[in-house]
């Protein structure tokens, strides 16, 4: 099976998977994927919020209905889990909207914003929409600078399906990590 047959059928399924578990960095490969013509500009957008979205409604239901547990607790714990209360707290809206585009807010977020009094469905409405416009942006970033990526790539790496390669390496390694991560937070949160 060639990569370019792995990637038209399994591109769309791991780049969900990759959207909500590792975030920018496949969503942008989703899209250089997308600029070679390997899977469709619209179908990875909405893969990219999909699994953007999924995720964090994940997240969010996680720290409203677990927030007794350690590891919400631990999460508690960290600097910067206040700091996404205190923002949140100041532009209620705005930082629902905004945290999926702020390094090092994506995770914890969702998590911090359940365990308040924000209502389920005000999060979900405007997850929903800041799902949307972050996959189409980052997706997008992919798809319109595809040509740049591949040049700097070919640059150092001259074969012809390295671009194929790398992207397809970056969707799958992010897939594993996240998974990784996953398990193992779900063990130490069943200790």
């Amino acid at each position: 099976m060639s990569i370019e047959t792995i990637i038209a059928k399994y591109g769309l399924a791991a780049l969900f998977l990759g959207a909500g578990l590792e975030g920018e960095t496949v969503v942008v490969a989703g899209g250089l994927l997308s600029h070679k013509g390997l899977l469709p500009l619209p179908g990875a957008m909405a893969a990219a919020a999909a699994g953007s979205f999924v995720a964090d409604q994940i997240f969010f239901s996680a720290g409203r209905y677990f927030r007794s547990k350690a590891w919400v607790k631990r999460q508690q714990q960290r600097p910067i889990f206040a700091r996404a209360l205190g923002l949140l707290e100041r532009y209620p809206i705005g930082f629902i909207f905004a945290f999926r585009f702020i390094y090092g807010f994506r995770t914890i977020s969702p998590i911090a914003i359940g365990t308040t009094r924000v209502e389920t469905k005000l999060f979900l409405i405007i997850n929903a929409i800041a799902a949307v416009v972050w996959g189409i942006v980052f997706t997008g970033v992919g798809y319109l600078f595809g040509h740049s990526f591949e040049k700097l790539i070919e640059r150092f790496v001259p074969h012809g399906h390295t671009v194929l390669y790398l992207a397809g390496a970056v969707v799958a390694i992010a897939a594993i990590v996240g998974g990784v991560h996953w398990w193992r937070s779900r063990r130490h949160s069943d200790a």
